[in-house]
Formats: C-alpha cells, sequence, structure tokens
C-alpha cells in the first residue's frame, strides 16, 4: 500500500513535466498525493469495511471510492471518473484507463490465495472499469503484488506476467526517449511492470517508473506497489512519505497495514 502511494507522490510533480533521468531528487517540497493515493485507500477501506467473505465488496468499493473521493475533488480525476464519483446511481461505463491498476494493489495484500486475489481486483474494478483491457490491468498489478509479498523471485513474476497478461517486448532504454502519456492499462501497466522488473531496489524501482515520462504518478504508484511487495520500503523513505498525506487518509493505511502488515525492507 505504501508504495503505491510513494510512486504516486514522487510521480506527482513530473505528470506534466516529464523526466526522462534516473537522477533527481526523490521527494521534495513540490510533491503532493494524488487521485491514485485516494483511490488506492478508498479500495484499502472497502477491503476493511466489507463482510469476511467479501461477498459485499463490490458495494463497499462503490461507497468508499465516491465517499472519500468526493472529499478531495481537485485530486486529478478523469473526467468519466469524476461524474461517476456523484452519480447517485453509478455504473460501470466500458473503461480501460489506467485507473484501473492504479488503485488496486491492497487486493495483493488481503486475497490469501492467487485465485481469491484475482477474484477481488475483479470485484472492486468491474463497478467502474468493466472493458476487458481494464480488468486485465488490474489482475496483472493484484497478482504481481501477491507474487512479491509471497516470496516468488523477480523471474518468477516476470514469467507470470509476460505469459498470463502481456508480452513486453522491450527494455525501458528502448522506451525511454519515445514513450508519451497515455492513461490506457495496456500502454502503462506492461511500462510500470517492467520499471519494476529492471530494478534494484524500491528506490530504484520507482525511479525506473518515472525516467520514462509518460503518465508519471500512475506508472511509480502501479511500479511502486509491486516493488513495494517485493523489497519492502526503507523506513527513511517510509518516515519522508507519511507526513504527505492528511489524517483521514493516513489513518486508512494505518489500519489496512494493522491487519495486512507490509513486508519488511530487505537488508
Amino acid at each position: 500500500m505504501i508504495g503505491a502511494i510513494l510512486g504516486d507522490i514522487v510521480g506527482s510533480r513530473f505528470e506534466w513535466a516529464n523526466c526522462r533521468s534516473k537522477s533527481f531528487d526523490f521527494l521534495t517540497g513540490q510533491c503532493f498525493f494524488t487521485d491514485d493515493s485516494v483511490m488506492s485507500l478508498a479500495v484499502a477501506k472497502a477491503l476493511l469495511d466489507c463482510r469476511p467473505d467479501y461477498s459485499d465488496l463490490p458495494e463497499q468499493a462503490i461507497r468508499n471510492m465516491q465517499q472519500i473521493g468526493v472529499k478531495y475533488p481537485d485530486s486529478g480525476y478523469g473526467g468519466m471518473f469524476g461524474r461517476w464519483l456523484l452519480d447517485p446511481n453509478p455504473k460501470p461505463y466500458r473503461s480501460f484507463g489506467n485507473g484501473a491498476a492504479m488503485r488496486v494493489s491492497a487486493c495483493g495484500y488481503a486475497g490469501q490465495t492467487l485465485d481469491e486475489v484475482k477474484g477481488l481486483s475483479r470485484m472492486v474494478t468491474e463497478v467502474t472499469h468493466n472493458h476487458p483491457e481494464g480488468l486485465k490491468g488490474a489482475e496483472a498489478t493484484a497478482v504481481a503484488v501477491f507474487l512479491a509479498r509471497n516470496g516468488k523471485s523477480l523471474e518468477e513474476i516476470q514469467d507470470c506476467v509476460t505469459r498470463e497478461y502481456y508480452s513486453i517486448p522491450f527494455r525501458l532504454d528502448d522506451i525511454r526517449e519515445t514513450y508519451a502519456f497515455n492513461e490506457t492499462c495496456q500502454e502503462t501497466v506492461p511500462q510500470a511492470l517492467q520499471a519494476f522488473f529492471e530494478s534494484r531496489s524500491f528506490e530504484d524501482a520507482i525511479r525506473n517508473a518515472i525516467s520514462i515520462g509518460g503518465d508519471s504518478d500512475t506508472l511509480a504508484a502501479i511500479t511502486g506497489a509491486v516493488a513495494e511487495a517485493y523489497y519492502g520500503v526503507p523506513d527513511a523513505i517510509r518516515a519522508q512519505a507519511l507526513p504527505f498525506l492528511d489524517d483521514r487518509l493516513r489513518k486508512i493505511l494505518l489500519d489496512f497495514e494493522d491487519r495486512f502488515p507490509p513486508p519488511a525492507p530487505r537488508p
């Protein structure tokens, strides 16, 4: 969870001013949380609030995304999602936007089996992003988080992703100068996961994601979610990130971590 939030915060200042390098100040006063963090935490709260068998998870996802989302009207929602947040009778709108993948990391912690993770991902995603590509992007992210936190090697995670979800026929160096802003799952999730696959540490993974430009906060949120599950988040970076959240969002994060403890940082 904190990995996705950190990626969002670090990437926030680069979304409209892309950085094509891994050399930049990691967390500065210019950083801020965006809709990626708000919706990740809304999904986390839905998982905390629902029944033990998760049978009411879709309803809880709608309720929490709407109730929490409207408290942060300027956090950068897309047009269709912004209207969905205010709709008294919200319906899915066939989206394959990358918002499906950036908010789903909590499912990779709450699910106890791979099949359960896939089911949770679908339930929290299809209330808005019910296009097959939206569902695929969310599931690939949640599955990668689950595999990472359960001790799979980087190579094993990569093999699963490329076998079941996305062929990734590029390295970051191949796309760094030409990759453009894109809000679809199919042009964001593979790039974000490749940033993790080429990483050597949590921070390096985030720097990889930022360095290719594009939709920087969402790319880094997806990368950060998987990187946290694999590497853990260094205590010093975590301590720097928490003050960016307000009391409401910080409480959701801490409540979620109390039930689903994050991995300890790798030495």
